[in-house]
This record gives structure tokens, C-alpha cells and sequence, in this order.
């Protein structure tokens, strides 16, 4: 059987060698050069190996894909970020730096030192509790989201106060747990900003879940591939080549058209290929619209582009070279660098941006994600050199006042510089190159229609089984068999889990010889 997967996402590629593992033929087609989607590194400076989209990997190394699929026989390594998390000293009232280290006791002595006792027992307890919940939820994440599959996902949990209560704690704004469980602002401020990482604002039902996940970066923290974040995306292509897959890169697919039993995916460059089974890794209104121009229903294709809800646009990013890494008062290099550094220090921040950014308007003030990490890797800078990617959220896709982002491009990144600067008193100074990502230029580069770089909103109502709407949250498409969906449009949504592309492998097997054990024998 062939198979043909439409985009080089790592979803994507991790579907493509799943299959290609168990034997199929199989032909990824990407329209860019550049393979790995939002998971790919460039040369974007002399000597500067460059993410283009993700830089620290989570998710992927709690589902075991890396694993199975032997990725280090294909050169993929990843470095602990241990600190992995960092908050900077607040400028305004002198409070120590929060350093979220691996180690569980070194952590809340920290905590218990930059804001106060109670709160270090508090965040024991939340780790504790939360640490089990969040294995459940990746547990969920690790194939379609069935009703069955979810609940055998999170059966045995502890629920001493009742599965009503459990649910209503899984339900709640991570805002809400965060204000149950701690007291000092800027610790609530930093744990909020990690689980807006995954998109929405934590005053938002749901996301819960989003802060708790920090908990497990004290079992397995976040892993930083040496090489770039495009290292997962080449291991990926090198195991999917060894296994005899094919990767066509620099030809985009222009429509796939139902033709009998089969599938017809056509090329810009004219190329006409059929398989009876098709997997699409591009983002779910691109797959929509290549539906349509191969003739499939219109009004079931309207009708599912209206419900799927994008969302204003997440944010930006500002990539830089410079001579030296931020230096954050009372806090080495080694305590600041190797992780997530949230330039936060309280929630109304973040908060206000990202009203302004529903409204169509820049935020007040950028909140900042910093990551600096030539710190752990210095293959991906020259020698005495470093490297910082400043991921400023919210900043909207559309301008409200109808300007186009080119106009603000520079002044924005600016802003989110001084950010830095403010915190790390001199780090402007130290700026030898920048290139900046505006939400249009993610769209543009990686097709992150909207500049959402998780495809669509993961907010409650588009998560778990109605990712991106129910219909289409089985990872199937309606009416039109041997088609499957994959990436981040797809449970569980963005992020680099490659849970998704396991999924789709995995119907795509079980579907195939279910045919085959229904056909008619010879």
C-alpha cells in the first residue's frame, strides 16, 4: 500500500515512520524547502543555527516516540534544560530570582527563600498532586480522543473529594489553581506564563491542566536538541529514508481529488500521484481548501471552516545573535541560562496583553519568553558568540487600526528587547543581529494560518474530542475515507509531542487491514 502525507511537520514525519516501519510505501510531499515545518532550524545569521518555530521540546519526551522510534541511532540528542525554568529578580521591590531546578527539595528552597515557607510547601504539595494528573493527561494524549479512551486514561486517579470535585479541579482556570494553592504574586506570575505557553490566557476555563504541567519538569524537564530544534525533525526524515520512505521537498500540493477508490494528490509542478490512503499534516483550513479545489462538498467544508475558531494570532518572536548571554542581578549564568526565563512578575500583565490582542491592538507591554540556548548547545553559535529567541505573547494577527504589520515590525521588537533590558540591565548593548517573526511572517514562512503557531485556539471547547470540531476529531474527515488528519489541528493540539502523528499511524494500520481481512479472497 502507498501512502501519501501532505507537509513535513514532525507530526507529520512521525506518521510517515510509524508506517513506513511497518512496512508501507510511503511519500511525504512538502511544499517547502526547508523540512520540518515548525519544527526546523536555518542558518538565519553567519555561523547561527536558527529555530524557525519551537525551540524547547516537552511533550515528546513523556510519550516515548523517541524511543521507539530509536531516533539517537539517527543522531537526535537532547540536553536536560536543567534550571528549567528561571524568574528574574523584580526590578521594582529587590525580590530574589525564582530557579526552577530539576530537583524537587532545591526548588522549594529557592521558593522558600524568594517567597516565603508556606508558598515552598504549597508548590511540594502542587508538584505531588499535579505530577500524577498531568502523567494522566499525556497518558490521554497518547492516541484519538475517545470518550472510553479518556476515561481509561484517568481511572484510579486519586479522588478523595469525588470524581465531582476531580472534574471541577481539572474544569477550573489555571488562574484559579494557582490562586488556591500559592500566595506570592510573582510565583503565580511565573507558573501562569509557562501554561500560557500552550495558547490561551489562564483566566480561561480549562487551563488548569496547562499550569499543572509544570509539575512533571521536576520527573523529565524540557529537552533542548543539540543542533536545533530541526535535529528531531532530521532524525525523523533519516529514520523515515532508511526505512525506504521517500521525502519530496519544494513542490506543493495543490489539490487532492476523490477518484473512485482511490486518492489523486496534485503537484505545482504538475505531478499526479494516487494512493488509496492519504494522510494531511498541513494545517487543518489548508487541508480544507485543498479538498475543495479536488471537488469535495462545499457545504460540509463551509460549514466546518466557520466553526473552526483560530483565534486573533499568539504572538511573536525576535531571534538574535549576540556577544553575550543576559546577565540577571543575584543569579548566575548557570542558574539563568539553560531554561525557560519568565520576564514576569505579575499576571496583570499578561492579562492586559491579551485583551489588547483580542481587540486588535499591541499589548500595553510585551510579556517575554526568553531562551537562550548556545547556553547548553554552543554548536548552534560561532565561538564567543550566543544565541536568544524572545517569544513575546499576545500580538495579534489583524491590526485593528488596519495597518500592515510591516510598520510596527521593528518598533515591536524593540519593545521586546527592552523587556530583556530592563531585567538584565546592558543585554541591549550586547545585540550584534536580529531577525524578527511577525505573526505574518510565521504564516507566511510555515503556514501558521493566522500566525498561531498552534494551528487553532486550544482553548476548552476545541481540545480533547472536539479538536478541531467533533467531526473531524477522530483524526478522519467525513465522507471521505483513507483520508486522516494529523499535527497540531489535531489532538492534542500544538506543542512537539508527535502524539498525533502516532495516532494517525496507528488508525491508518488498524483501518488497512481491516480492509484487507474484509476483502474478498482470490
Amino acid at each position: 500500500m502507498t501512502v501519501l502525507v501532505l507537509g513535513s511537520g514532525h507530526n507529520a514525519l512521525v506518521a510517515a515512520c510509524y508506517l513506513a516501519r511497518a512496512g508501507e510505501r510511503v511519500e511525504v510531499l512538502e511544499r517547502d524547502e526547508v523540512l520540518g515545518g515548525a519544527v526546523s532550524t536555518v542558518e538565519r545569521f553567519p555561523g547561527h543555527l536558527v529555530d524557525r518555530g519551537s525551540s524547547a521540546h516537552i511533550m515528546i519526551r513523556h510519550t516515548g516516540i523517541v524511543e521507539e522510534l530509536e531516533l539517537e541511532r539517527f543522531g537526535l540528542r537532547y540536553i536536560d534544560c536543567d534550571p528549567w525554568g528561571f524568574t528574574p529578580a523584580d526590578p521594582s521591590t529587590g525580590a530574589p530570582p525564582i530557579v526552577f531546578h530539576r530537583d524537587l527539595d532545591r526548588t522549594c528552597s529557592v521558593i522558600a527563600a524568594s517567597c516565603g515557607e508556606r508558598d515552598a510547601v504549597a508548590y511540594r504539595r502542587f508538584v505531588r498532586v499535579w505530577g500524577e494528573r498531568s502523567a494522566r493527561v499525556m497518558r490521554a494524549f497518547g492516541g484519538t480522543p475517545t470518550p472510553g479512551r479518556l476515561l481509561r486514561s484517568f481511572w484510579g486517579l486519586d479522588a478523595k473529594g469525588g470524581g465531582s470535585a476531580l472534574s471541577r479541579e481539572f474544569l477550573q482556570s489555571g488562574d484559579a489553581l494557582l490562586d488556591t494553592c500559592f500566595h506570592d504574586e510573582r510565583l503565580k506570575a511565573s507558573l501562569a506564563w509557562f501554561g500560557a505557553q500552550s495558547g490561551p490566557p489562564m483566566s480561561e476555563p480549562g487551563t488548569a491542566p496547562m499550569v499543572g504541567f509544570a509539575a512533571l519538569m521536576h520527573t523529565l524537564p524540557p529537552g533542548r536538541a543539540v543542533g536545533g530544534s530541526g535535529a528531531l525533525a532530521a532524525a525523523l526524515v533519516a529514520r523515515l529514508r532508511a526505512d525506504g520512505g521517500v521525502v519530496s521537498a519544494g513542490d506543493a500540493v495543490t489539490a487532492v481529488t476523490r477518484a473512485g477508490d482511490d486518492w489523486r494528490v496534485r503537484t505545482e509542478s504538475g505531478r499526479n500521484l494516487t494512493a488509496k490512503t492519504v494522510i494531511a499534516g498541513t494545517h487543518v483550513l489548508t487541508t480544507l481548501d485543498l479538498l475543495r479545489a479536488g471537488g469535495f462538498d462545499e457545504h460540509a467544508l463551509a460549514g466546518w471552516e466557520r466553526r473552526i475558531r483560530v483565534g486573533p494570532g499568539i504572538g511573536m518572536v525576535v531571534r538574535l545573535a549576540t556577544s553575550d548571554l543576559p546577565r540577571y542581578p543575584d543569579a548566575t549564568v548557570t542558574e539563568s541560562a539553560r531554561g525557560l526565563q519568565f520576564l514576569v512578575s505579575d499576571r496583570r500583565q499578561a492579562r492586559l496583553a491579551h485583551g489588547a490582542a483580542l481587540a486588535g491592538d499591541l499589548p500595553p507591554r510585551p510579556v517575554v519568553l526568553a531562551m537562550s540556548f548556545s547556553a547548553v548547545d554552543p554548536s548552534i553559535a560561532p565561538p564567543g558568540q550566543h544565541q536568544l529567541s524572545l517569544w513575546a505573547q499576545w500580538h495579534p494577527y489583524r491590526l485593528a487600526d488596519g495597518t500592515d504589520w510591516s510598520a510596527h515590525a521593528e518598533d515591536e521588537a524593540d519593545r521586546i528587547v527592552a523587556e530583556v533590558d530592563a531585567y538584565a540591565p546592558g543585554f541591549a548593548e550586547t545585540i550584534l543581529r536580529r531577525h524578527i517573526q511577525t505573526p505574518v511572517d510565521l504564516e507566511r514562512e510555515m503556514g501558521l494560518r493566522g500566525g498561531n503557531v498552534m494551528h487553532v485556539e486550544m482553548s476548552l471547547d476545541q481540545m480533547m474530542m472536539w479538536r478541531p470540531i467533533p467531526e473531524l476529531s477522530g483524526q478522519r474527515v467525513p465522507g471521505a475515507p483513507g483520508l486522516y488528519l494529523t499535527g497540531a489541528s489535531t489532538h492534542p493540539g500544538g506543542g512537539v509531542s508527535g502524539a498525533s502523528g502516532r495516532s494517525a499511524a496507528r488508525l491508518v494500520l488498524r483501518d488497512t487491514r481491516r480492509r484487507f481481512s474484509l476483502s474478498p479472497r482470490r
